[in-house]
């Protein structure tokens, strides 16, 4: 994958390329949530959205350089993180869902009246700055080198807890939580840990997108960005390391290359996921990883 993505901006358009990574990392981060805690979140542009607009705020009003901005934004979403993890995750199913829903937009229509985000207008021209005061990130190359590395860093972070001791509690938990309670493990605090973990990196994706389009907008916040998301991790493979990546690779390159059909993009998009859902039923990685016999 490292070896994929280097040679990646020789043959295809870098800003293409990160926007895809940026998602890949928000996926992986949803998938981490979904796919081995149990818990589905309808939310989730909550914290991609906020790290977006604090991230851009700082950067260009308070003139942080990138990676304090990026800082900013993703210890603003790990906050959000622990204020609605603490709310929702005392509740299961479609009940957690839609906390998770409603708190999402109550910070939506909070982002669109709050003067500092812009409003409709969102936060424009938002200064790459220097990372380090050395790399100047107004490069592509070099901004897309600073996302590859950050959004690598995120996945390997994502893999290690996954195979970790504490991955395996919380494997144990979305198969059987009473037998987990029974062994004595106090699961409601292991939910809100991986809550916030997925929340962090969300807002870390969310930040990176804002220094790589130079804005930060009302579509961040809003309800059917949590719904891509949910496609990502559904379309590559629910619980599958690579699913994530592949997913969100699948949808952003259908937004860009069937943007010329208008409206109809969305119809195209529901046919092929239904199509993956009735051909697919563990996504295009994990059919390949059952065929394989690997996992993936």
């Amino acid at each position: 994958m490292v070896v994929l993505f280097v040679a990646a901006p020789f043959f295809i358009y870098p800003i293409f390329l990160m926007k895809a990574l940026c998602f890949a990392l928000f996926a992986c981060a949803f998938n981490l949530l979904i796919g081995y805690v149990g818990l589905i979140s309808f939310g989730h542009a909550l914290f991609f959205g906020w790290a977006s607009y604090l991230t851009a705020h700082a950067a260009k009003v308070w003139g942080l350089p990138p990676e304090l901005a990026i800082a900013a934004g993703t210890a603003v979403a790990a906050v959000l993180g622990v204020i609605a993890g603490g709310l929702a995750i005392r509740r299961q199913g479609i009940y957690f869902a839609m906390i998770t829903l409603a708190l999402a937009q109550m910070m939506y229509f909070f982002a669109l009246r709050a003067k500092f985000t812009g409003g409709e207008d969102g936060i424009q021209g938002v200064p790459r700055g220097r990372l380090l005061g050395v790399f100047d990130l107004s490069n592509e190359m070099t901004m897309y080198a600073f996302v590859l590395v950050v959004v690598l860093a995120g996945f390997i972070l994502i893999y290690r807890i996954i195979n970790s001791p504490f991955g395996e509690i919380l494997k144990a938990i979305r198969e059987n939580e009473q037998r987990a309670i029974s062994l004595g493990y106090k699961t409601e605090r292991y939910k809100l840990m991986a809550f916030v973990l997925s929340a962090t990196l969300a807002g870390l994706a969310g930040s990176l997108k804002a220094l790589v389009f130079q804005l930060a907008s009302l579509t961040d916040v809003h309800w059917s960005m949590s719904g891509d998301v949910v496609l990502m991790t559904l379309l590559g493979g629910l619980g599958t390391v690579f699913g994530p990546v592949v997913g969100a690779f699948v949808v952003i390159a259908m937004q860009n290359y069937l943007a010329p059909f208008g409206q109809w993009v969305l119809v195209i998009q529901g046919v092929i996921f239904v199509v993956c859902v009735l051909l697919f039923r563990r996504g295009i990685v994990g059919e390949l990883a059952q065929a394989l016999r690997v996992r993936l």
